[in-house]
């Protein structure tokens, strides 16, 4: 496996987590291209530092979103979006290394979330 800091998608992930998830804090998101899994259905992945890492390091939460290139770069820019919101959706209000599961994130609330982003960015570009 090979990552990459992927600035490209750190900017769409930051667009959306304004709109959408302001808890989140951006300087302890990272987003990474990887390159070389063997994973076969997994497009994106959400990871934490979880708590006794934090406590060990004395350090507050961070996630880092990694991107599965030979699978998310060939999606259309729609589908991409709905990845990062679905990857952004695993971080929880109180933003400390939990995840929120996939009772939650399921493709309808995907669906939700995507055309509240849409709806939210097409406003502003009237503005």
């Amino acid at each position: 496996m090979r990552y990459e800091v992927a600035p490209d998608l750190q900017q769409r992930a930051s667009e959306i987590s304004k709109i959408l998830f302001p808890h989140v804090d951006l300087e302890r998101v990272k987003c990474f291209r990887s390159y070389g899994s063997s994973s076969r259905g997994t497009i994106a992945r959400c990871h934490a530092l979880g708590k006794l890492m934090q406590k060990a390091l004395n350090v507050r939460a961070h996630y880092a979103l990694e991107f599965i290139s030979e699978k998310f770069d060939k999606m259309s820019k729609e589908e991409q979006d709905k990845v990062i919101i679905h990857e952004l959706m695993h971080i929880p209000f109180a933003f400390g290394g939990g995840f929120k599961h996939h009772d939650y994130v399921c493709e309808k609330n995907v669906k939700e979330m995507y055309k509240r982003f849409i709806s939210v960015k097409n406003l502003n570009q009237f503005r």
